[in-house]
């Protein structure tokens, strides 16, 4: 029997921390703009030690992250598209979010023995306002990718008050609005969130079309006569008893023939496949009090249980993890 998946597995954070560092000095933005360059021009360039500089861009070129040619460096087509930022595939805001979160996985082991986070949420979540801004904007490059996908997959016609619960960024809000001229959207975060959020719609000249409320979706009452919820990437921190009670309050807050749009990671009813979302619940549960993922059957339960009927989901195309979701009121 061959050891090598063991040991790969064993040593796969070192490729994360080679992309991490490369991404944090600004090598691959650095290199589209020189298009090659030693290492000694990159480490000046980037305020590198040429000696880590030289290790650090020989283990990307190993990793297939940049070309060598000689002495000289240079971004392959891959990290050009996805690690040069305002590429149109860019994903440095997307990876920072990983980056992030990465000592808490070191400290694994204290949660499954407590059962307990090992970082407080509320670090990232307004109490720390560089790491909630740095949180905001990853999620906001997560969901620019994803939001292009997913927004021509909703079917919102006729509909024209849309409410975002847990929308972070506004992102998804932002790209369904522009994609559907008569929809008017509302996004209710956390203070500290919608500031941020704020800032990004209004860079997109969305702000007449795309609103904030300051809150907690626990407790906030939501506006009446919607006719989209939708719950895109929040349920995955929420307990069962907490997520039940959110579509009831969706539900009350639904005009007849509304519906509600659920797209998050989902596993099958074993909680084992897809890896992705297996392990994903893992990094849920690191960072937060009730973090995990649901299966699809528990999330049928839950909408069926609040009296939404017409339930149907759906994985999105590879590479994306996520499911999408739905179900009306009647």
């Amino acid at each position: 029997m061959n050891p090598s998946r063991i040991v790969d597995m064993a040593s796969n954070f070192y490729d994360s921390c080679v992309l991490f560092a490369a991404s944090d000095f600004g090598i691959f933005a650095k290199l589209a703009e020189l298009k090659q360059a030693n290492s000694e021009t990159v480490a000046k360039a980037c305020g590198m030690d040429t000696r880590g500089a030289n290790l650090l861009l020989d283990a990307c070129v190993a990793l297939g992250l940049l070309n060598k040619e000689g002495n000289q460096y240079s971004n392959t087509p891959e990290s050009s598209l996805f690690l040069v930022a305002g590429s149109p595939a860019d994903l440095t805001k997307a990876i920072r979010y990983n980056r992030d979160v990465y000592p808490a996985w070191g400290k694994l082991a204290d949660m499954v023995k407590t059962g307990k986070p090992v970082e407080r949420p509320e670090i990232h979540l307004g109490e720390d306002k560089d790491r909630t801004r740095n949180f905001v904007l990853s999620m906001h490059g997560r969901a620019l990718g994803i939001g292009r996908a997913v927004v021509p997959q909703l079917n919102l016609q006729g509909k024209r008050k849309l409410f975002d619960v847990g929308g972070g960024p506004g992102t998804y809000s932002t790209l369904i609005a522009r994609a559907n001229p008569d929809i008017v959207c509302t996004v209710l975060d956390l203070p500290e969130v919608v500031k941020v959020a704020g800032e990004l719609i209004q860079a997109e000249g969305m702000q007449n079309r795309v609103k904030t409320m300051a809150g907690d979706y626990h407790t906030a009452q939501f506006p009446g006569r919607n006719d989209v919820v939708i719950f895109f990437g929040v349920l995955h921190q929420e307990s069962p008893e907490s997520i039940s009670n959110l579509f009831k309050h969706t539900y009350d807050s639904l005009t007849p023939g509304g519906v509600v749009y659920v797209l998050d990671m989902m596993t099958d009813s074993t909680h084992t496949r897809p890896k992705f979302s297996a392990l994903f619940a893992v990094n849920m549960a690191l960072t937060t009090k009730n973090g995990w993922v649901f299966s699809d059957q528990e999330l049928e339960g839950w909408l069926t249980g609040a009296g939404f009927t017409g339930f149907s989901c759906r994985p999105l195309s590879s590479p994306m993890p996520h499911w999408l979701a739905s179900a009306k009121k009647q």
